[in-house]
């Protein structure tokens, strides 16, 4: 009930946007603007309020957690590699595939149902495999979407700058605040939150509004991203938190990573494409079409694994 309660939530933004788009309220240009907001402000305050919580992982089970976390992004970044070139993805096409593969949407949706299901105090699970995804959003994600198609192998525009930028610095201003348990004042914290709490609404409305331009019924025709879904939404889940059962005991730190493995394509990946030029019509779709049928994946590999 609360996977498909998420799924109300992300379809009445995405509404909203696609309207807005289709009265010209959000224009291409507007957009743009949105995503530099997401991308600049509103996500590096989400990822600020990673360490204030007044709560602490420690002794062992920080130990195992953050090894799992650890191999579960290796994994990925190793299937993000294999995956486009077992799909025969165009070479447009490829570093979006690459981002969609690694990067899901574990904030909006994948929080709130670890909370449902094991208790606000598994956040801090969730929250440590945030750090890595942050990081690698800022690193991987934009050196992925900015290879351009008229230089072969060469990264396009990606300098110092662009990987050591505001995300990256709010990652490592979150460690550091963790591991020090500095005292954040209360209206920072106020102030971080709110900026923070614009992330999910502006993504969603982005997508909604890039929905206006694309052909539905042309969102089930594409076989490669149908496949591509199958692999991300199921496969990758289901033998992900069987091999994970092979070596954690934990109910908790398995049913974490079954959320943080079973949510759709993360709306940052096409807030990334569009920002640094990649592939931002099928970065679009592939959030769209893996949103729509997480409503019945989530809950099939809950009940295949759990």
């Amino acid at each position: 009930m609360l996977m498909l309660q998420q799924m109300v939530v992300l379809f009445i933004l995405m509404g909203i946007g696609f309207v807005c788009s289709k009265k010209a309220v959000i224009t291409d240009e507007v957009g743009k603007k949105l995503s530099t907001i997401v991308v600049n402000v509103a996500n590096p305050a989400l990822i600020l309020t990673g360490c204030m919580g007044e709560e602490k992982i420690q002794g062992q089970e920080l130990l195992i957690t953050a090894a799992v976390m650890l191999a579960v992004y290796a994994a990925l970044l190793l299937l993000a590699q294999l995956l486009p070139g077992l799909l025969r993805v165009g070479k447009k096409s490829c570093g979006t595939y690459k981002a969609m593969t690694v990067f899901s949407n574990i904030g909006f949706m994948g929080f709130p149902v670890v909370s449902a299901l094991y208790g606000s105090g598994a956040l801090l699970y969730a929250a440590l495999f945030m750090i890595p995804y942050n990081i690698l959003i800022y690193t991987y994600g934009v050196s992925a979407m900015a290879v351009k198609e008229d230089s072969p192998g060469q990264k396009g525009g990606v300098s110092f700058g662009r990987i050591f930028n505001i995300g990256v610095i709010a990652c490592i201003l979150t460690i550091i605040i963790y591991l020090l348990g500095l005292p954040i004042p209360e209206f920072i914290k106020t102030t971080v939150t709110q900026l923070s709490n614009l992330t999910a609404p502006l993504s969603m409305m982005i997508i909604g509004a890039s929905l206006a331009s694309l052909n539905l019924k042309e969102l089930f025709m594409d076989g490669k991203l149908l496949v591509f879904s199958f692999i991300k939404l199921v496969v990758i889940p289901v033998a992900g938190v069987l091999l994970i059962r092979q070596f954690v005991s934990s109910e908790v730190i398995c049913g974490v990573c079954m959320v943080m493995l079973a949510t759709p394509v993360g709306s940052m990946t096409a807030m990334l494409a569009q920002q640094y030029e990649g592939d931002y019509e099928m970065a679009s779709k592939g959030v769209a079409l893996t949103t729509v049928l997480s409503v019945v994946t989530m809950p099939l590999v809950a009940w295949v694994v759990m």
